[in-house]
């Protein structure tokens, strides 16, 4: 008997639904919201409306795409959070509807176990290229940094994360101290490509253990900046490459050496990135060579499953559908988890 997954994703400004059947991904739609690089970052009462208007025919798209009827739904998985409460509103509230109206399951998935579940989606027997338990990953996006053991597809144990800024925070402030457009993380990747890395150095935080700190560096380029500025207002202009390629060099040197770190001390080998700064060129490139020199085995999911997508979602809810972890319907969502 398949198993045929619909997962949906609403806890930003991405509508997106997908579809797996058996653990095969069979589609993957995504309506992207434009509106916000007018105010220079998600605005949440738009997106809670832009959800409302895209959800229907996105849904609509990705059982078309997969060439399945809503009939043969098994379960319904949908992002319960962390995210924007309104536009988990919009999600939850029409798979809630939807299980009711088929008489299928409903399977509450945590955005962030989500992320990290990405390395298990594959359209192919040939895409199946999948990490060993236990598994290490740094998860890394725009507002969570952390190291998780995975001991199995729905048990994890969290062993660093930030004390304070995200790492993806800390690429999209510095992008808008330079006056780069929302969303800034990405161009900042695009900028670095032409710049030199060491060609500017900011201090960094000392943080005991596995945990992580990025208020330190981003106030250290800030006031970099401000000095330079000080002595020639086209500073930024002139050096716009080399700023970008310094300050993606410091979050990635201070996000690889706490996993060079995690790895050491768990024995762990087979090693993966999650999360939308996975999407990160440089941060890709330097795990790459990290798991060459060290003989790792290297797990980072394609682009389009690193920023948020419902695929993620719909393996989640895969594997728990497997165990049988159905939700109620009288789950809320929440804007903010404790735990993963």
């Amino acid at each position: 008997m398949s198993i045929t997954i619909l997962g949906i994703e609403s806890s930003c400004d991405d509508t997106s639904a997908a579809v797996i059947e058996n653990g095969y991904l069979l589609s993957n739609r995504i309506a992207n919201q434009l509106v916000h690089k007018e105010y220079g970052g998600v605005v949440p009462e738009l997106a809670s409306r832009a959800h409302q208007q895209n959800v229907v025919p996105v849904v609509d798209a990705a059982l078309k795409d997969a060439g399945k009827s809503p009939a043969s739904i098994s379960a319904i998985a949908y992002t319960r959070g962390p995210g924007l409460m309104g536009a988990l509103l919009v999600g939850s509230s029409f798979a809630k509807g939807l299980s009711i109206a088929l008489d299928v399951p409903l399977i509450d998935v945590n955005h962030l176990h989500a992320h990290i579940l990405s390395v298990f989606i594959a359209r192919s027997d040939s895409e199946r290229h999948f990490p060993a338990f236990p598994f290490l990953c740094l998860l890394v996006s725009g507002g969570h940094t952390q190291l998780v053991i995975m001991k199995s597809h729905l048990e994890m144990e969290i062993i660093g994360q930030t004390i304070d800024d995200a790492a993806g925070e800390a690429f999209d402030k510095c992008a808008k101290v330079m006056g780069l457009p929302y969303p800034g993380g990405p161009l900042i990747d695009k900028l670095a490509g032409e710049g030199n890395p060491k060609a500017f150095a900011f201090s960094k935080a000392v943080v005991k253990g596995l945990d992580f700190s990025f208020s330190g560096l981003k106030t250290s380029f800030l006031y970099f900046l401000r000095d330079r500025l000080q002595d020639n207002k086209e500073f930024i202009h002139n050096n716009r490459h080399d700023l970008c390629a310094s300050i993606q060099d410091a979050i990635i040197e201070s996000l690889t050496q706490k996993l060079v770190k995690a790895a050491k001390e768990t024995g762990i080998r087979d090693i993966a990135i999650a999360g939308g700064v996975s999407a990160n060129s440089g941060l890709r490139r330097a795990v790459n060579k990290l798991g060459e020199r060290k003989n790792w085995r290297i797990f980072i999911p394609a682009v389009q499953y690193a920023t948020d997508n419902a695929a993620m979602i719909a393996v989640t809810g895969y594997y728990k559908y497997l165990q049988g972890q159905f939700s109620s319907q009288h789950i809320t969502p929440a804007a903010r988890f404790d735990h993963l």
